[in-house]
């Protein structure tokens, strides 16, 4: 199984990026796993609707890019899908047998995703009703996929 997951913005604190760095590491036994980043947009918290639509639009822009024809699209959004971990491996262990060898989960930047992605995605997939930095979420998701792996193998992980 392939992996990618395209986010918006760069790590910039070495504990982030030492937790990508181990999930990354845990994830090579059970997937190739490539983090693609695109430049974010620079905003201001008052800046208004309209520019912020117009800088989504800008990101969204740089992340089809990367989208892939082949590939089963998961958005992490506040209004997506509420799953547990299990459904969570479950629903990547479906994607396999389906014949999908390559899941791309999206991670927006600060001011969310455009329309755009969000028409193209398979999946809309929230983890909570509540706001995550978006750099923190990318160890976040990590950590669940390597979980939904561990689960989908059978093999022990803390609870």
């Amino acid at each position: 199984m392939n992996i990618d997951i395209l986010c918006v913005g760069r790590l910039k604190e070495k504990y982030l990026k030492d937790a990508v760095a181990e999930y990354s590491k845990r994830l090579s036994r059970y997937c190739t796993l490539n983090i693609i980043e695109t430049p974010d947009e620079k905003v201001s918290e008052d800046q208004g609707e309209a520019l912020d639509e117009k800088a989504r639009n800008a990101e969204g822009e740089r992340l089809l890019k990367h989208i892939r024809d082949d590939a089963y699209l998961i958005t992490l959004e506040i209004e997506g899908r509420s799953l547990s971990s299990t459904e969570l491996a479950s629903a990547i262990y479906e994607t396999g047998l389906k014949g999908i060898s390559r899941i791309q989960f999206i991670i927006g930047g600060s001011i969310g995703l455009s329309s755009e992605i969000i028409k193209r995605a398979d999946m809309h997939l929230s983890f909570s009703r509540m706001t995550f930095p978006h750099q923190l979420m990318r160890v976040i998701l990590l950590e669940q996929i390597y979980r939904s792996f561990k689960i989908n193998n059978n093999e022990p992980y803390h609870k």
